[in-house]
């Protein structure tokens, strides 16, 4: 073979390889990995708004320690369940996680249908204030998550098309990622009652 042929080789396989997805499907995998870090920012906010909220709301609904104590259960086995990114592929893992997040958004529901039998805490600053910044946190929340799902679309599709798909199969062997999906109990729509 002679010296140009070789070069000409060489350079036709740059050029093959730069085609091929390998750097651009790491690229979409670390974009997945900072969109879960986001989600966990944000609930971490949350978990640490929680306590303010229930010492606030603890000072006006003394007799409401069932809830109370819901909510700080739920808090805590919402901060215990850990999904480290390498275990976003795994649908059990994240199952569990949602789970322990959609607890915490149940008793935090139910805390505030609590709070609404309080007219005198309704009107409290402390309180206007916690109930404010846990809104804002759990739109936060909401955006995260959608932000993440979008990543994980993007990324799921990049690994099945050709020819990333045909890179990841022999090269990288990436493994899809789980989206984060809806609480099973929002799935049902709250029902209101009026005595």
């Amino acid at each position: 073979m002679t010296r140009f042929a070789r070069l000409t080789a060489i350079i036709l396989s740059l050029f093959a390889l730069s085609g091929c997805g390998y750097n651009a499907l790491q690229m979409k995998e670390e974009t997945v990995f900072k969109a879960w870090s986001d989600i966990e920012s944000t609930l971490q906010r949350r978990a640490d708004l929680i306590p303010n909220l229930v010492e606030t709301v603890k000072g006006y609904a003394q007799h409401e320690k069932e809830t109370l104590e819901a909510v700080i259960t739920a808090r805590a086995k919402a901060t215990s369940v850990q999904l480290p990114p390498e275990a976003l592929s795994d649908p059990a893992a994240m199952q569990q996680f949602q789970a322990a997040q959609g607890g915490l958004t149940s008793a935090l529901a139910r805390l505030m249908v609590v709070v609404e039998q309080y007219p005198d805490l309704k009107a409290n600053q402390n309180f206007l204030d916690l109930q404010t910044q846990l809104e804002g946190t759990e739109n936060r929340i909401n955006v995260a998550r959608q932000r993440y799902n979008q990543t994980v679309e993007d990324f799921n599709g990049a690994i099945r098309r050709f020819p990333e798909s045909l890179t990841n199969k022999l090269l990288l062997h990436l493994e899809r990622k789980e989206y984060f999906k809806a609480d099973e109990a929002a799935k049902a729509a709250p029902q209101v009652k009026f005595n």
